[in-house]
């Protein structure tokens, strides 16, 4: 079986779906549902199990050999959150745990690291595991710290030559659109929502820059399709000798407008769009500039395509967002 922590989220419901429909299963989903509509994320797949994340280590104690791989998704992913206390427990410690208990039983691990860990991009987006290169990067927020942390423990496990999974990747995701991400309320893509003031012919808003260099709504992002994400997770487990630490983007900036622009083409309406103050309480941790350096997956041996912009967000809409059930 294969295990997806955070299997009801956003990415994690994306590559269970994917992993079954190529029947790479049964799928064990390790999440809170809550009392949300979390659970419609996972309503479509058929399941082995789905287990609390409280419950974790005695599922896998009594799991052991019927483990095929883990896929760890599960995190606080919000970079507003600010209690660094419970960041460090959940995307640090169960990391490191399940890190240990893939290497002690022979399991592939894929785990999601984060572009946050690169924060301003002055030291540029190259996906170096040295320890160096990890120490260069500075993030902005307790979030892309706490992936960090993750990122720097591994490599200096792998300096020390200690014992690792069998394989191990870990996936640096940047700017992540597609269906089931409903429940992340403030942190779902801006796609998701742009498109019910678009339905209407009502304007968009997007962020005035504070910086000199970019026009307002000119702010870039590697924006990358969660389909992308998750053929390239299905890749790696379906390629065991591949191990080491990947961004995962397009490759190519976009604007926050051209995205916007997207949208309304995809709802046939005409483009329209109000500037607003970017908030106080992240403007001074504010990416202008987020791009993928993608040659280490390349070079890897992945020949997947990624998905061009308009292209990713006219499915997204139209087939998702635009009709009476968005779930996949």
């Amino acid at each position: 079986m294969y295990v997806i922590t955070g299997g009801a989220g956003f990415i994690g419901s994306n590559v269970a779906a994917q992993l079954e429909a190529k029947g790479m299963g049964p799928l064990v989903i390790v999440d809170r549902l809550r009392d949300g509509n979390k659970w419609r994320n996972i309503a479509g797949r058929t399941l082995h199990d789905i287990v609390h994340p409280d419950n974790i280590h005695d599922f896998l104690a009594a799991s052991g050999r019927a483990v095929k791989g883990i896929v760890h998704m599960g995190a606080i992913s919000a970079t507003t959150e600010t209690d660094a206390d419970l960041i460090v427990e959940t995307n640090f410690r169960l990391s490191r745990d399940l890190w240990v208990w893939a290497s002690e039983h022979g399991v592939p691990l894929v785990y999601a690291s984060s572009a946050a860990t690169y924060g301003d991009g002055a030291a540029g987006f190259e996906d170096d595991m040295s320890v160096e290169g990890l120490n260069k990067l500075k993030p902005l927020n307790p979030y892309g710290w706490s992936k960090l942390l993750f990122d720097r423990w591994v490599a200096a496990e792998l300096a020390a030559d200690k014992p690792r999974p069998t394989q191990w990747a870990g996936l640096r995701f940047f700017n992540v659109y597609g269906p089931n991400e409903y429940h992340k309320g403030r942190m779902a893509s801006v796609v998701s929502q742009i498109q019910p003031l678009a339905a209407k012919g009502e304007p968009c808003r997007l962020f005035k820059s504070h910086h000199p260099d970019y026009e307002d709504g000119g702010q870039l992002r590697d924006f990358v399709s969660v389909d992308d994400c998750a053929d390239v997770i299905c890749w790696l487990l379906e390629s065991p000798s591949v191990s080491g630490l990947f961004n995962l983007g397009t490759g190519k900036a976009r604007s926050f407008a051209d995205l916007a622009r997207a949208v309304y083409a995809a709802m046939d309406e005409e483009f329209k769009v109000e500037y607003v103050p970017t908030p106080e309480d992240i403007r001074d941790k504010y990416q202008y500039f987020t791009e993928a350096s993608m040659t280490r997956l390349r070079d890897a041996g992945y020949r997947g395509q990624f998905t061009p912009l308009e292209d990713g967000v006219g499915r997204y809409v139209r087939d998702f967002l635009a009709t009476d059930d968005p779930y996949r």
